[in-house]
C-alpha cells in the first residue's frame, strides 16, 4: 500500500523537491502536503508548481505558545492523514508531546554525521573542531533532539579551504540523495540504515 507523506519546510524545500521527485513510478509513497510554518517560505511556491497541497500554520501567531502551535499543527495534518511525515529544513523544535504523536512515523535530515553537532550551525562546529569529514544524518524523530535512530548518513571529505558555506553548498546534493533513499525503505518497512560516501 502507498504511504501518504506530508513534508514540513521552514525556508526554500530543496530536499522537499528531491523528495517530492523521487515519489513516483514504483516508489511505495506520494507527498500529500507541504506544511510550513512561514508563509513566505520558498518552498510553498515550488510544491504548488508541482501540483503538491500546501498549508501554512505560522508560529509568530502564537506568541511562544508551542502547544497551541502544535494543535494547531495537528489539526492541518490530520486532515490530510498522512503516515509519514518528513522534517525538511523545518526550523521548530517539536516538543515531546507531539513527537510522541507521531512516534515511528516521521524522519529529519540534520547537516552533521550525527551523534555530531546536534542543534546549529553544524557546519562551523565541524570545521572549529577540524573534523577531516562531515556528512548529513537522516533519522527518525524522538522527543531527544536530533536524538532518534540513524537510518542514513552521507558523508564528504572537508578540505583546507572550506568554510561554512562551501560545505554547506558541498553537502546539499547529498542529502537530495540520502534522504529519498532512506524514505524509500522507511515507506517499505525497512528501517536498515544507508551509508553513502
Amino acid at each position: 500500500m502507498t504511504k501518504r507523506v506530508a513534508i514540513l519546510i521552514s525556508g526554500g524545500g530543496t530536499n522537499m523537491v528531491a523528495l517530492a521527485q523521487a515519489m513516483t513510478g514504483d516508489f511505495p509513497a506520494r507527498p500529500v502536503l507541504v506544511l510550513s510554518n512561514r508563509p513566505e517560505a520558498g518552498g510553498l511556491s515550488r510544491a504548488a508548481e508541482m501540483g503538491i497541497p500546501t498549508a501554512v500554520v505560522d508560529h509568530r501567531g502564537f506568541q511562544g505558545d508551542r502547544a497551541a502551535f502544535e494543535a494547531e499543527l495537528q489539526q492541518v495534518l490530520l486532515q490530510t492523514q498522512p503516515d509519514i511525515l518528513c522534517l525538511a529544513g523545518f526550523m521548530r523544535v517539536l516538543t515531546p508531546e507531539f513527537v510522541t504523536l507521531w512516534s515511528g512515523k516521521m524522519l529529519n535530515i540534520h547537516p552533521s554525521l550525527l551523534p555530531k553537532y546536534r542543534g546549529l550551525h553544524t557546519h562551523a562546529r565541524a570545521l572549529e573542531a577540524g573534523d577531516a569529514e562531515h556528512g548529513c544524518t537522516v533519522h527518525e524523530v524522538t522527543p531527544e533532539l536530533d536524538g532518534g535512530p540513524i537510518l542514513g548518513q552521507a558523508r564528504l571529505t572537508v578540505t583546507s579551504d572550506d568554510t561554512p558555506d562551501t560545505l554547506a553548498s558541498k553537502l546539499l546534493p547529498l542529502e537530495h540523495s540520502l534522504y529519498p533513499q532512506v524514505l524509500r525503505r522507511f515507506a517499505g518497512g525497512d528501517r536498515s540504515r544507508i551509508d553513502l560516501t
